[in-house]
């Protein structure tokens, strides 16, 4: 059964805005990962990369992690709305 992808035949939703947030609050791909693993996260940077470059599906515990990280609602990241 293959896996699900966008109508444009992306892995995730939330590619764009990750790259956005990101650079709104001036963190690199390493120093993100590295806030992440303080709050108790096991990503590295190369699942940031891919999952920025589309090559790879988000869990929903990653979509927490980056909500909790830059203080965003889940509807943000997924859909682009109602940044909080």
């Amino acid at each position: 059964m293959p896996k699900p992808k966008t109508s444009t035949g992306e892995k995730n939703l939330i590619s764009q805005r990750l790259i956005e947030l990101r650079r709104q609050h001036n963190m690199s791909q390493r120093l993100l990962a590295y806030q992440l693993q303080l709050n108790g996260y096991d990503m590295d940077k190369n699942v940031i990369t891919r999952i920025e470059t589309n090559k790879r599906y988000v869990t929903d515990v990653e979509l927490k992690a980056f909500t909790e990280i830059f203080h965003v609602s889940y509807e943000y990241l997924i859909e682009g709305k109602e940044k909080s």
